[in-house]
């Protein structure tokens, strides 16, 4: 497999489209061996059609899988002794849920890339941080979700924890308030996902007639705009909102899923997703062959992280289209894309889509 450690040096968005691609197209042959040598089912799916994964190729030319596959199939490349966790994706009531085998090394990979890339945005240090949601979503492990585990993933960032929502997904004013008044004058970071930010958070304030005393408040938010788009807000009024209801100065919206966790693509200044040094994207057609930029299409995302299952190029089923690469104004390297919504007939899912307002 190629080892990762060897970019541990590198910025997560310093590598040209020359210098990533020298590095992508190996590293992921040398993954689908890995998998294709541990993994039975997904050997049986390369065989099936009739894939050599020993052959050298262009990276559009590995085969991909569809996220859905990880809904009805165990699939994993390490015994079941290492398994030190299994990640479930979102999904409402009903539908089957993605579980993702992790080992202690998987695991501790993805730790690491996701504190590369989220620093980047928001700088080396901890900062106080207000959790826009109930802190029993992550003290019932029976169920290791997505949402739970995004909130844990991100609190590495945070010093003073604090939640914002009582248990019944209702405001806590006074708990943010406290807070507020201990770090008057230093930047806060806030997270949560976007519909229980705008529902929970932004909404509530507008209903007990509060702003938040923030003056400089950054906010990483992620899991899906469809509920937002049902009640007619989109980007830029969620942004307006956040500012002046709650003094977000900054806002990182994210895209990821719990089948690549780790390797997210973060909203930049300019607007813009981002790949990393340790992730691509391309976009595919109806006919699911690679489109140029600036055509939408299937969203395949490419991750040199998973190494205890196979899920290092997938299929999702998310519009996306590809704007650029290398010439984003924030500066930095790589391909930029946005995400346009749910493929026709997919499932809706996104991980504050397993929230439903009373």
């Amino acid at each position: 497999m190629f080892d990762t450690s060897s970019l541990s040096d590198t910025a997560p968005y310093a590598l040209d489209r020359d210098q990533k691609s020298q590095i992508f197209s190996g590293a992921i042959g040398a993954l689908t061996q890995h998998h294709y040598a541990a993994c039975p089912q997904y050997k049986k799916i390369l065989d099936k059609l009739g894939f050599d994964p020993a052959k050298s190729r262009a990276l559009v030319d590995y085969p991909f899988l569809p996220v859905r596959l990880f809904k009805d199939n165990a699939l994993k490349s390490i015994p079941d002794d290492a398994i030190i966790k299994t990640m479930t994706s979102s999904g409402t009531t009903g539908q089957n849920v993605s579980k993702i085998f992790l080992d202690r090394q998987n695991a501790t990979l993805q730790t690491k890339v996701l504190i590369q890339i989220v620093s980047d945005f928001i700088g080396p240090k901890r900062l106080p941080m207000l959790i826009i949601d109930a802190k029993s979503t992550v003290t019932d492990r029976t169920s290791f979700s997505a949402r739970g585990a995004g909130i844990l993933g991100f609190s590495m960032f945070g010093r003073n924890v604090t939640y914002a929502l009582k248990d019944d997904m209702s405001i806590d004013l006074e708990a943010i308030i406290t807070f507020a008044d201990k770090h008057q004058g230093e930047t806060v970071l806030m997270f949560g996902f976007t519909y229980i930010v705008y529902q929970c958070l932004l909404l509530a304030l507008k209903v007990e007639k509060q702003m938040l005393p923030f003056d400089d408040a950054i906010l990483i938010h992620g899991g899906g705009w469809k509920k937002l788009a049902d009640q007619a807000v989109g980007d830029k009024e969620f942004k307006n909102q956040l500012r002046n209801l709650a003094g977000v100065t900054q806002v990182h919206n994210y895209y990821g899923m719990v089948e690549q966790t780790g390797s997210i693509f973060m909203e930049c200044e300019a607007g813009h997703l981002h790949s990393s040094i340790y992730s691509d994207i391309i976009i595919r057609g109806n006919d699911l062959r690679p489109l140029d930029m600036k055509q939408p299409g299937l969203v395949e995302l490419v991750s040199l992280l998973p190494t205890s299952y196979p899920g290092h190029v997938l299929i999702s089923e998310d519009i996306g289209e590809w704007l650029g690469e290398d010439d984003c104004a924030c500066g930095r390297m790589g391909k930029y894309f946005k995400i346009h919504g749910r493929a026709k007939k997919a499932e809706v899912r996104g991980c504050s889509d397993t929230f439903t307002a009373n």
